[in-house]
């Protein structure tokens, strides 16, 4: 078929390897085996036999490989369009020899290396797209020649370095994505201001920093601004009032300062404001309500102060509006949702507003999400969020709403998760939520709701999280909540329950929290608890509970955080298998009827930091070990038979009077010499170590007092000191260093208590470089996630800041990183099927914890082999969450900090080329 000109196989389901016969079609112009499925290299005789070709258009199949230099010999094309295949190597230089090239489409391969300089050649080149590769070079200056570029795609490589200032000439530049990048330095005015035919300029995610330059308020045919997640600083120029064409404008995640400028309203067109993570300042004016074609608008984690104008409830068109971690206050405006039909999103949370929520705040029926968790709203809930049936999210926590929440919600279908926590309703809890099939999570402690849990409950076959703690409930616990297997949280804590726990409950395996404390709840505690293989904490502390403790108990290896069975009336012997709960940091069997010795098992007890044994009726000696040498005598009051060293007890008896007088002086003969030279050395080590030692001590109590008021962050339930590290690692000595990583150095320390913690000291020349601003925001972060409770995840016990240095303290996990186990010598042996499928399970329950059921969510951003560690029984903990975005690479530059909130507007994921 030597005379073929055109030939089309687009779109067909063909597999076969690139067909050899069309290579002896010599006069073919047009060349189209798109979207198939062809194998396979791509033949060189295509290079060297079909030199008339115009148009190769190879794209969205598997052709893999190199492309071949002699792609110069087709010196006819025009346009080559190779995307989304599985190409590999470098680009090669000869490609610039193709003189009349217009179009040049190799995105979505594996192209590594330089973006070829001969690219500047091709004179009459007017889209050039090479996105979703791993080209890993700078910007070549000689793309600058390329003067008819229309189209610029560059997004999601690994360039580095400036951009080239001989940009600058590409004044016919209609799209410039850069995104998901390394690109620094500043953005030139020289750039901005000869582009201005832009439509879309996309930076984001990328390395940027300095001012937004006001030139940009020259590119007045602009649509799409996205300059998000960088690191700029200085205002929003009022210059971007004059882009009256944008459409999306997106400079989240930034340092940017100061008010919002007034021009921004004048940008009617608008759809999505995204001004999320800076640090402005200032009011949201009335003007706001000029903005009528807004979709988006999202101001969260500023520093924003006043109410919200009346104007905003003018937007028709709003569908997300997301305000949290501001400063904002006064009520939200009592017709705010009447004119919005297709409103579904709104969240309010972490501000100071007041009053009550809007009536008709769901009267399009399309609210989704709704949050106004941490403020201090009041009056009873809006009667529309009964008929609002898309639903899925609902915080209302920490508020001071009152009124009778028992018909407050319908049945509504696609909720997921309900947290009405801290507020003063009252009122029972309704059986039509068990009707609510999708719900996981269900908080409604601290209350004061009355009446009997009920059963309907036990119909939630997704329900992962159910609170109802610190209410007025009677009654007894249903035995119908043992059919929620899902479910790996129960608070019932501090109500008026009685009877019996059910048995049923013992089928709950992926229990990992129970609370049943303060209550009135009587009968022996059943030994199937000792079933739990996934519990962490326990506590059954203040009920009626009799008998003996059940030796199973002893087989709960998961127990972690506590272990509390305190004022109730048990009775007999403490269980010597205790001892294997070695992960317990809090054990509490006081005010009981306990009998018998504290078994000597639990001085191996490495990670217990408080105990409380008093007002029992315990005996004989305290069991040896640090920790119970240490310990506080308020842990063993009211145990007048207990005696030994520590504690404030007495000495315990001796029964050895009857030694003979030989051995007397055989001891004697012995000890005195050897105590001689102990005495002698002991002088010359004191004096030795004298200054160290006062140095040592003046730094712990530095770490423990903190630099200031500001400097430490503690987690409420830790029980050592940021001092007590300070001693326990010889003030940081490179022997106790266990590992080192792209963000600092790791340090095992083994605290006085026997308690191991990790103590990651950030590599950051001075803590004093964060500007005051970003301090607050840094330090609100770091409190939130020293709340963060899950199994799978590390626990973060707090952080310090100390002589110019970040430390961040977690608990400690033996086993090491998943990529030490994994390429480990015995990782195959080790680590089989089943542990790689459990692990592959818990750091997804871990990300699914931080992305829905942290307020606000958390993004992890660094997921590696390296940050998800393991426990002696393979079970995987999540760490770093959030590291990856704590420092820039120049510590003068403060980005997002640890856990960075993880909304992502729907307006980020359309736009063109980034």
């Amino acid at each position: 078929m030597p005379s073929l000109e055109y030939l089309s196989f687009f779109l067909n389901e063909l597999t076969a390897e690139f067909p050899h016969f069309i290579t002896n079609c010599w006069n073919l112009t047009f060349l189209d085996l798109s979207l198939n499925k062809f194998t396979g290299q791509i033949p060189e005789l295509v290079y060297t036999n079909l030199g008339k070709l115009e148009a190769l258009n190879l794209y969205n199949n598997l052709f893999q490989g190199p492309l071949s230099s002699n792609i110069s010999k087709l010196s006819n094309l025009k346009n080559i369009s190779l995307q989304n295949n599985l190409l590999s190597g470098q680009i090669p230089e000869s490609i610039g020899s193709i003189s009349g090239l217009q179009i040049v489409e190799l995105f979505s391969n594996s192209f590594q290396g330089n973006i070829p300089s001969s690219i500047g050649q091709l004179k009459h080149l007017e889209k050039l797209d090479l996105r979703m590769n791993a080209l890993n070079s700078t910007i070549p200056p000689e793309l600058g020649l390329c003067t008819n570029l229309t189209y610029l795609a560059l997004a999601d490589n690994q360039l580095s370095g400036e951009l080239p200032l001989s940009l600058s000439n590409l004044s016919k530049i209609a799209d410039m994505g850069l995104s998901e990048n390394s690109l620094s330095g500043e953005i030139s005015p020289t750039l901005i201001s000869n582009w201005t035919e832009l439509i879309a300029l996309q930076v984001q995610n990328n390395l940027f920093s300095g001012n937004i330059p006001p030139e940009i308020g020259k590119l007045t045919m602009l649509q799409y601004l996205f300059l998000y997640n960088n690191s700029f600083s200085g205002s929003i120029p009022p210059e971007i009032g004059n882009l009256k064409e944008l459409l999306s404008l997106d400079l989240s995640g930034n340092q940017l300062s100061g008010p919002l400028p007034p021009t921004l309203w004048n940008l009617t067109n608008v759809q999505t404001l995204n001004l999320f993570s800076n640090n402005i300042n200032g009011k949201i004016p009335p003007e706001v309500g000029n903005l009528t074609m807004l979709q988006i608008l999202d101001f969260n984690t500023n520093q924003l102060h006043g109410e919200l104008p009346q104007t905003i409830s003018n937007i028709a068109s709003l569908t997300s509006i997301n305000l949290f971690g501001n400063n904002l206050s006064g009520s939200i405006p009592s017709d705010f949702g009447k004119y919005m039909p297709s409103l579904a999103y709104a969240s309010f949370s972490n501000n100071s507003f007041s009053g009550e929520l809007p009536p008709e705040l769901c009267r399009g029926l399309s609210l989704q999400q709704f949050t106004v968790n941490s403020n201090s709203f009041t009056g009873s809930l809006p009667t529309c969020l009964r008929n609002c049936s898309e639903l899925t999210r609902v915080r209302l926590e920490e508020n001071r709403f009152t009124g009778n929440i028992t018909d407050a919600f319908g049945v509504l279908p696609n909720l997921v998760f309900v947290a009405l926590s801290d507020n003063q309703f009252i009122g029972e809890i309704s059986s039509d939520w068990g009707e609510c099939k999708n719900l996981t999570n269900l908080q409604m402690d601290g209350n004061r709701i009355s009446g009997e849990i009920p059963a309907e409950l036990g119909k939630l076959p997704r329900l992962r999280v159910l609170s109802l703690g610190s209410n007025d409930l009677t009654g007894r616990i249903p035995a119908e909540l043992g059919n929620l297997s899902m479910l790996f949280m129960l608070n019932l804590s501090n109500n008026h329950l009685t009877g019996e726990v059910p048995q049923s409950l013992t089928s709950l395996k992926g229990l990992e929290s129970l609370d049943f404390s303060d209550n009135k709840l009587t009968g022996n505690i059943s030994k199937e608890l000792g079933s739990y293989e996934k519990l962490s904490s326990l506590d059954l502390s203040r009920n009626n509970l009799a008998g003996e403790i059940p030796f199973e108990l002893g087989n709960l290896n998961s127990l972690r955080y506590l272990l509390d069975l305190s004022s109730n009336s048990l009775s007999g012997a403490i269980p010597q298998n205790f001892g294997k709960l070695s992960r317990l940091e809090t054990l509490n069997v006081s005010h009981n009827h306990l009998s018998g010795r504290i078994p000597d098992s639990l001085s191996s007890m490495v990670s217990l930091s408080s105990f409380d044994f008093s007002y029992n009726e315990l005996t004989g000696p305290l069991p040896s070990g640090r920790v119970f040498k240490n310990a506080s005598a308020r842990s063993f009051a009211g145990n007048s038979g207990l005696c030994g060293e520590g504690g404030g007890l007495s000495q315990c008896p001796t029964t050895d009077s009857s030694k003979s007088k030989d051995n007397k002086k055989f001891l004697i003969g012995v000890i005195v010499p050897v105590c001689g030279l102990l005495v002698i050395a002991t002088i010359f080590a004191v004096l030795l170590c004298f200054r160290k030692t006062k140095l040592l001590d003046e730094e712990a109590k530095i770490a423990n007092n903190g630099e200031s008021s500001k400097s430490v962050i503690w987690e409420r339930e830790s029980k050592f000191t940021f001092g007590d590290i300070v001693q326990a690692t010889d003030d940081f000595n490179e022997m106790y260093c266990i590992g080192r990583g792209g963000f600092g150095s790791v340090y095992k320390a083994v605290l006085s208590t026997g308690q191991v913690v990790a103590v990651k000291k950030l590599n950051m020349s001075d803590s004093r470089d964060i500007p005051a601003t970003n301090r607050q925001s840094f330090e609100n972060e770091i409190k939130m996630l020293t709340e963060v409770r899950h199994r799978n995840i590390i626990k973060l016990y707090g952080f310090c800041s100390r002589r110019g240095r970040l430390y961040l303290v977690y608990e400690h996990v033996e086993r090491g990183s998943l990529g030490k186990v994994l390429y480990g010598i015995e990782g195959e042996a080790e680590l089989g099927w089943g542990r790689r499928v459990n692990t592959v399970r818990g750091v997804a329950h871990a990300i699914a914890y931080l992305h829905r059921d942290c307020s606000p969510p958390i993004v992890h951003r660094d997921i590696s082999l390296n940050n998800i560690l393991l426990e002696t029984d393979f079970e995987p903990r999540l760490a770093d969450f959030g590291t990856a975005r704590l420092l820039s690479t120049d510590s003068s530059n403060w980005t997002a900090v640890a856990g960075s909130y993880g909304y992502m507007a729907p307006g980020k994921t359309t736009i063109l080329c980034s």
